[in-house]
């Protein structure tokens, strides 16, 4: 999988540009509102979204497999720290985070590894801290495109399967957690496939 980021953040740059993705804003509302002061963001890319954090004065912890993503950082977002690895294992510190944002990285696992990485985000999280999780939704006009890998699950780029959320799916996935809040998100892009959007399901909860 590193190898894939690897290579498409050094052929695109800012792939998806510089701004935030709007749930990140949504997602700032709803920290603030439970007085968040610190977030892990794993799968943090070039940091588009980690810099929107960090400029609105939360501490901001980045997570990245992507050696050239990391190494953009350093200039675009200097005020989070960022560590170099997957988000698998995050066993780079013993710091405990307020919340968790986490942007579309969920479906790029397989179904072992979505448990595996959400037993290790719920070790990150103080007691009661909160996540905020984005998803590729069923509704995503890639559904059901390409090779079949596991249920809902579909290669639609060579060397990059994704999971394609329903509701009843996302609430399993996350079924250790109390749901908060969940829906549909529709976040608009604009990059190398021209402008599209994206049909998200999100999910807020807390750690039981």
């Amino acid at each position: 999988m590193h190898s894939y980021w690897d290579d498409r953040f050094s052929k695109e740059g800012y792939v998806w540009g510089i701004s935030p993705s709007q749930t990140a804003e949504y997602a700032l509302a709803f920290f603030r509102k439970h007085n968040v002061k610190s977030i892990l963001v794993p799968g943090a890319g070039y940091g588009r979204n980690t810099r929107f954090f960090s400029s609105a004065g939360l501490a901001v912890t980045g997570v990245e497999i992507s050696e050239v993503a990391c190494g953009m950082t350093r200039e675009f977002d200097p005020q989070t720290v960022f560590h170099h690895g997957s988000a698998l294992d995050m066993s780079f510190s013993p710091d405990l985070f307020d919340a968790i944002y986490c942007f579309n990285t969920l479906h790029l696992f397989l179904e072992k590894n979505r448990e595996q990485f959400l037993k290790e985000c719920a070790r990150k999280l103080k007691a009661n801290g909160l996540l905020f999780f984005t998803v590729f939704s069923e509704k995503e006009e890639n559904f059901g495109k390409g090779k079949e890998v596991e249920k809902n699950t579909f290669e639609s780029r060579p060397g990059r399967p994704a999971h394609y959320f329903t509701e009843e799916d996302m609430r399993a996935h996350f079924k250790d957690f109390s749901v908060l809040e969940s829906g549909v998100f529709l976040d608009s892009e604009e990059h190398g496939e021209g402008p599209h959007t994206h049909i998200l399901r999100y999910i807020a909860a807390r750690k039981c």
